[in-house]
C-alpha cells in the first residue's frame, strides 16, 4: 500500500487554469481502495469542483499549494446538501464533502480558497459551502488557510470526535460568512484558530433530539466578526451541554462576543467560559431563554412553536471587555444591514418570567463601554420575553429585539440563583441611563462597581 498519492501523478496540472477535479478525485478513490493514506497537493494552484472524501483518506494541501474552487458551477454535483434551516435553502453545493466516513482529514500548511468573487451573492443556490461533513467520525482539519468561502466555511453535522486546530479562516466577502459550525456533534476540540467572517465565527447547535451537541473544548482562539464571535444555540431542539471556552480573544465583533440562545424547546446546560479578552465587542455577553416569534432561522424539524426549554448552570468568569473610540460609531454588515450602535451596547440576560434561567454566575468581569447615550433618546417601554405559544403584545423581547439597551452596562431579568461577583464597569462618555438593572432575580451574591 502506498501512503502518499501525489495528484500530479494522476494528471493534475496545478497551473491555476486547468481543472483538476477528475485527477484529485481519482487519487482519493485509489487511496481509499488501497486502504487509506494521504492525497497530496504540492507546488501549484489546483482548480477543482466538488471533492468527495472517503474513509481513511487525508487530503493534504502543502504550503506550496492552493486548492481553488472552480468558478464553473457545473463542476459541483447535487447530493451534497443537508439543509436544516427553514430560511436558508441556498447553500446546496459543496466544495469538499464527506458522508458516513471515518478517520478522515483535510490538513497541511497550504490554502483552500473558495473563490467567493466568482459566485453570486445572497439568494442563489450557486454558492458552494467550503466543507461539509455528515455523520462522520474522527475528523481532523488542521493547519490550513481557509479563505473566501462563498457561504459557510465548514459544517460538521451529526458527527463525533472532531479536531480543528491551527486554522486561519477568512470569510469576509459574502453573506453567511460563518467560520466553524457544529450541529449535533460530540467530542469536539477546537484550538489555536483565527477566524474573520461576516456571520457567526463559531457556532454550536442541536437541530434534533437524536443528536445532542456535547463535550466541546474551545481554547486559544481569536475572533473577529460582523455578527457573533461564539454562538451557542438558536437551533436548540436537542440538548447542548458540556462546553468549555478558555483563553480566547475577541476584536471588532459588531454583535455579541459570547451568545447563548435556547430558543427551540431543548436544554442548554453546563457551559464555562473563562479567561477572555474582548476589544470593541458590542455585546460582550448575551443570554436569552425563549421560544422565537417565528420560524425564520429555526430548524426544519419544528412543526409547531415549542414549550420554552431550559438554560442552566452557566459560568462566565475572568473577562475583560474594553471599548475604544471605534464603538461610538454605528456598524453595518456591508452597506445597510445595521449590526450595532452605542445604544445597543451592553451585557444582556433575559428570559420569560415563567421559565427563568437557573444558576448563572458572572465573576471577575471588567467592562469599559463607550457610553454617551442619553436616556431620553431610547424608548420608554422595554418589552418582556413572552411565551410565543399564546397571545402576546405586538412587540416582545427576543433574539434581535429590542435594538437598544435600557442600561449602560448590564441588564439581567428572570434568573434563579444569580451570582455577580467582582463586576467592574466604566463608561468612556457620560451616559444618563441606569448603570445596570437586575429584575426578578434571586441573587445569591452581588458585588458591582460602576463609575
Amino acid at each position: 500500500m502506498r501512503d502518499l498519492f501525489d495528484v500530479k501523478q494522476y494528471g493534475a496540472k496545478g497551473d491555476g487554469t486547468s481543472v483538476d477535479t477528475i485527477a484529485i478525485q481519482r487519487a482519493i478513490d485509489d487511496c481509499y481502495a488501497a486502504g487509506g493514506g494521504y492525497v497530496v497537493l504540492t507546488g501549484g494552484t489546483f482548480v477543482s469542483g466538488t471533492i468527495f472524501l472517503k474513509s481513511n483518506v487525508y487530503l493534504q494541501v502543502n504550503a506550496s499549494a492552493t486548492l481553488l474552487a472552480n468558478p464553473d458551477i457545473r463542476d459541483y454535483p447535487d447530493g451534497t446538501h443537508y439543509n436544516r434551516y427553514v430560511n436558508e435553502k441556498d447553500m446546496d453545493k459543496c466544495f469538499i464533502y464527506a458522508e458516513d466516513a471515518t478517520n478522515i482529514g483535510v490538513i497541511g500548511d497550504g490554502e483552500i480558497n473558495g473563490n467567493a468573487e466568482s459566485f453570486p451573492n445572497e439568494g442563489s443556490i450557486y454558492r458552494p459551502m467550503m466543507m461539509r461533513f455528515l455523520r462522520c467520525s474522527h475528523i481532523h482539519v488542521r493547519g490550513l488557510k481557509l479563505y473566501n468561502s462563498t457561504a459557510w466555511t465548514t459544517a460538521f453535522l451529526d458527527s463525533e470526535n472532531i479536531w480543528c486546530d491551527s486554522l486561519d479562516i477568512r470569510n469576509d466577502r459574502r453573506y453567511n460568512g460563518d467560520g466553524l459550525d457544529y450541529d449535533g456533534c460530540r467530542n469536539v476540540f477546537i484550538s489555536n484558530c483565527k477566524i474573520l467572517g461576516t456571520d457567526d465565527n463559531l457556532c454550536l447547535q442541536a437541530s434534533s433530539k437524536a443528536y445532542p451537541m456535547k463535550n466541546v473544548h474551545i481554547s486559544n482562539c481569536h475572533f473577529t466578526s460582523i455578527c457573533a464571535g461564539i454562538r451557542i444555540g438558536l437551533k436548540s431542539i436537542g440538548d447542548i451541554s458540556n462546553v468549555t471556552i478558555h483563553n480566547c480573544t475577541f476584536e471588532n465583533v459588531w454583535r455579541e462576543g459570547i451568545k447563548i440562545e435556547c430558543t427551540e424547546g431543548g436544554s442548554i446546560a453546563d457551559i464555562i467560559a473563562q479567561g477572555l479578552v474582548m476589544r470593541n465587542v458590542t455585546r460582550p455577553i448575551f443570554i436569552v431563554l425563549n421560544n422565537r416569534l417565528d420560524r425564520i432561522g429555526s430548524s426544519i424539524g419544528l412543526e409547531a412553536m415549542p414549550e420554552i426549554g431550559s438554560l442552566e448552570r452557566i459560568m462566565l468568569s475572568d473577562i475583560i471587555a474594553t471599548d475604544d473610540e471605534e464603538m461610538f460609531h454605528t456598524h453595518y454588515r456591508f452597506t445597510d444591514d445595521v449590526m450595532g450602535c452605542p445604544s445597543f451596547n451592553g451585557i444582556r440576560v433575559d428570559a420569560c418570567e415563567s421559565y427563568p434561567i437557573r444558576d448563572l454566575t458572572l465573576r471577575n468581569i471588567s467592562y469599559t463601554t463607550a457610553g454617551g447615550v442619553k436616556k431620553e433618546d431610547i424608548p420608554l417601554e422595554y418589552p418582556q420575553v413572552w411565551d410565543m405559544r399564546f397571545d402576546h403584545p405586538d412587540e416582545v423581547s427576543e433574539n434581535y429585539y429590542p435594538t437598544w439597551s435600557r442600561t449602560t452596562f448590564m441588564d439581567i431579568r428572570n434568573v434563579e440563583r444569580l451570582t455577580l461577583d467582582s463586576m467592574r464597569f466604566h463608561a468612556l462618555r457620560e451616559d444618563t441611563r441606569e448603570s445596570y438593572q437586575i429584575e426578578n432575580c434571586q441573587t445569591l451574591k452581588e458585588d458591582i462597581l460602576a463609575y
